[in-house]
């Protein structure tokens, strides 16, 4: 049975207020906006069949995000943890997944490490993202391997005006130091934007005391979009973030570039067609104790097409996939090929709607997997509605699993893909001016890969020996009046290894997070909470970390036209806490890994438009 604490059974009509505020108050479509990651097209947040948060460009502005990740920080179903603050190594755990269980994409292209199978959550720049969409569910039906816990997709910055520029200077504590700057432009059908950033901080101590290790961070982004008369159109993207990360022993030069070319046409009324190819790299050179060079070159086609009969869709799809690797260590094989056909029904029958989706991979380096998801959702009346769903996934042995081979290593490759079966219950209700939402779900995961070592030799390898039992609840609210937005978000994770009985490990069971905006003129204040249990830091559950909890506060200055100040302060408190354990390179002592402090930030900006 699910364990519900006594928090989440006095909550239910709180929580997420990331979605309310995705738009100022008199919008009245921002309690409910638009998102296309959950499904293969358009779709609003109240009709959609998964569970979904939206964070677009107005919540980013707010909330002044240092590092991408923090706009995911305390978002339902979430689990951070990190190896410090600034630039530092960053794993994301989705509905109690593992750390390589959630896809990633930008613009629609993925990134991630084919080697670590990590996406680079901790390279991306926030200051280039205008929207983030948060998809929590088994979504390999749609998107194929890995998206076991679920999807998140950030889209990069789009023209808002015939033409506009901007230009931003920040600086704080730690020695921080930004700026960034763009133009971008409409003309009839075609639109442009440029945009360019540069961070530079001499970061924090990552354990006790130790010195200061930096981060920093060039990025840059290009796009054209051209829209056809007759509808359709297409487009090009080019994203690149490169710099360095100071760590414990070393430091690590990185690059990560996507770009991307789509085509969009409607062949007839009932027929529309969009083709994409795109490119991914992830490139990571480290220096120090243990030197390495990891780089990933992704090259994929998607070919979408959509056919409609009146209210019901079909879309029927093909994608291929050529992953490449090298390294300073040995690979047995240092490419593969994943082709993939699927399809997805969309049925409406009044007030009752049904989606059917169903997908075959073949990987040259795995073999074949097919997935499947089937979900039923009811609208009660104009403000209440249920969903459920089973849906099943995949996620694919990494180049490290299956071929790395180092003195002490030696990759599988027998190694099947871990299997997992989701289903999920829930309940909503929108209102003018609030909503809840609340999410009961349960995935069970066979398969788990796992590193195991000779206790003699200490020679490993990777075998699929385990399994998990993932349930849990999420509850969201926003509530958006006059001159306030207010919200919460509250997530119960409850994770198994059934092997063992331990807990899944660095996965807090209950956080919660709250946020408050408030209007004044041309004045803005706010402030956010963060609260999470403990967590394990190992899969024995033998060293536990505390729990924590945390208070920013921000506030906003548009003082002239075109001018704007902004000024905050992270973890008020000044709490120190740790959500990873590290090993001392020379004395192999285990040690916490220390979040930043109290910090600052403070910037100015300017912008212009015609």
């Amino acid at each position: 049975m699910f364990k519900f604490p006594v928090l989440v059974a006095g909550a239910s009509l709180l929580a997420a207020s990331q979605n309310a505020f995705a738009q100022s108050p008199s919008d009245t479509e921002s309690l409910d906006p638009i998102v296309v990651t959950a499904t293969l097209g358009p779709e609003t947040v109240g009709e959609s069949l998964s569970s979904v948060t939206v964070i677009d460009q107005s919540d980013i502005k707010r909330r002044q995000p240092t590092e991408f990740r923090d706009l995911l920080r305390g978002q339902p179903g979430v689990n951070l943890s990190s190896e410090g603050g600034f630039g530092k190594t960053t794993s994301l755990f989705l509905r109690g997944t593992g750390s390589s269980g959630t896809v990633l994409l930008l613009d629609g292209i993925r990134l991630r490490s084919g080697t670590a199978g990590i996406p680079p959550w901790q390279f991306l720049p926030a200051d280039l993202m205008g929207r983030v969409e948060l998809v929590r569910g088994a979504k390999s039906s749609l998107y194929g391997a890995d998206a076991v816990g679920g999807v998140v997709q950030a889209f990069t910055l789009e023209p808002e005006a015939e033409r506009q520029g901007w230009v931003e200077v920040s600086g704080g504590s730690h020695a921080t130091r930004a700026t960034s700057a763009g133009v971008a432009g409409k003309a009839r059908q075609t639109s442009f934007l440029a945009s360019g950033l540069y961070s530079d901080t001499d970061g924090t101590n990552l354990r006790a005391g130790g010195e200061d290790r930096g981060f920093r961070n060039a990025g840059g982004l290009a796009k054209l979009n051209h829209r056809f008369d007759q509808g359709g159109g297409m487009g090009l993207t080019v994203f690149q973030s490169e710099g360095n990360t100071e760590f414990e022993g070393g430091d690590t030069d990185f690059m990560i570039r996507a770009a991307g070319l789509y085509v969009e046409a409607v062949a007839s009324d009932y027929w529309r067609t969009r083709i994409q190819f795109s490119e991914a790299r992830d490139e990571q050179d480290t220096f120090g104790s243990y030197p390495s060079t990891y780089n990933t070159l992704s090259r994929s086609a998607r070919w979408d097409n959509t056919l409609t009969a009146g209210v019901h869709e079909l879309v029927l799809g093909s994608e291929v996939m050529v992953d490449e690797v090298e390294g300073s260590d040995d690979f047995a094989e240092t490419s593969r090929t994943n082709a993939a056909v699927y399809g997805q029904g969309r049925l409406n029958f009044g007030p009752s709607e049904v989606m059917l989706s169903l997908r075959l991979d073949d990987n040259e380096a795995f073999g074949k997997e097919e997935t499947g998801g089937i979900a039923f959702g009811h609208q009660f009346d104009r403000e209440h509605r249920m969903r459920v769903s089973y849906a099943t996934s995949f996620r694919a042995p990494t180049f490290n699993d299956l071929y790395l081979t180092t003195p002490y290593y030696t990759g599988n490759p027998d190694l099947d893909a871990e299997q997992g079966q989701m289903v999920e219950l829930g309940f909503s209700g929108r209102y003018s001016s609030w909503f809840w939402d609340v999410a009961v779900y349960q995935n069970d995961i066979d398969d788990l890969i796992t590193y195991v070592s000779d206790p003699v030799t200490w020679d490993g390898t990777m075998e699929n020996v385990e399994t998990a039992r993932i349930r849990g609840v999420e509850l969201s609210s926003g509530y958006e009046a006059g001159n306030w937005n207010l919200g919460a978000a509250l997530t119960y994770a409850d994770t198994e290894n059934r092997d063992t009985g331990a807990r899944l490990p660095r996965r807090a069971a209950k956080i919660i997070r709250l946020d408050a905006d408030r209007l004044f003129g041309s004045w803005s204040v706010g402030a956010s909470l963060v609260a999470e249990s403990d967590r394990y830091n190992d899969a024995e559950n033998t060293s536990l970390l505390s729990g924590y909890g945390t208070a920013d506060l921000r506030a906003a200055w548009n003082f002239l036209p075109g001018w704007s100040a902004t000024f905050k302060v992270d973890n008020v408190l000044d709490r120190r806490y740790t959500t990873s354990l590290g090993n001392d390179s020379v004395t192999f002592e285990p040690f916490e890994y220390l979040a930043a402090g109290r910090t600052y930030m403070a910037s100015l900006r300017y912008d212009f438009s015609r």
